[in-house]
């Protein structure tokens, strides 16, 4: 019976981190279906899905990732998925939107943008932000949000609420159709 597993590691951004899980992986004879990985400061993050048919998966997992974070000094966590992974992104009932925000770089932006989505019933499937400094010298912080959102809901009326909780925030905001 095939079973999946979230894996996901933390440690100091240097070359062959990403070799190293995805050898742990193969080494386990698992697939790797998934995964998001990226640079946050001087940190590498992973988050992996992977998947296999081996009884003793979990196991061999958890014994390599210890490993893992012993050689190389991660922090490796694995968890078991109950069930399959859900249908692919929009999932059924909903549409794929994408949401730009952008203003200067302030506490509370993605707080209150995301507050709005949830509570709208509206699934995030994906977030990316970044604080850049614009040509003034000032921060400018981008969000771009790849959002599920219920059919019922028009687009239109999604911009209309995100508009208002922009304005109280100063950030411009964008909707669009993906």
């Amino acid at each position: 019976m095939r079973s999946w597993f979230i894996l996901s590691a933390v440690g100091r951004d240097r070359p062959g981190i990403v070799a190293d899980l995805s050898q742990l992986i193969f080494d386990c004879d698992a697939n790797l279906d998934d995964s998001r990985m990226t640079i946050l400061g001087n940190e590498f993050a992973a988050i992996l899905l992977c998947s296999g048919d081996d009884p003793e998966l979990e196991r061999r997992l958890t014994e390599g990732a210890r490993r893992l974070e012993w050689q190389n000094h991660l922090t490796v966590f694995l968890r078991p998925l109950e069930g399959e992974p859900r249908p692919s992104v929009p999932a059924p009932g909903t549409k794929l939107y994408r949401v730009h925000a952008e203003g200067v770089d302030r506490a509370g932006i993605v707080a209150r943008i995301c507050r709005v989505l949830a509570d709208l019933s509206i699934n995030i499937a994906e977030l990316h932000s970044d604080s850049v400094t614009g040509q003034s010298g000032t921060a400018i912080y981008k969000l771009t949000i790849d959002a599920e959102v219920p059919e019922n809901l028009s687009g239109p009326e999604l911009e209309k609420q995100l508009d208002e909780a922009a304005s109280s925030i100063d950030v411009d905001v964008r909707v669009e159709a993906v």
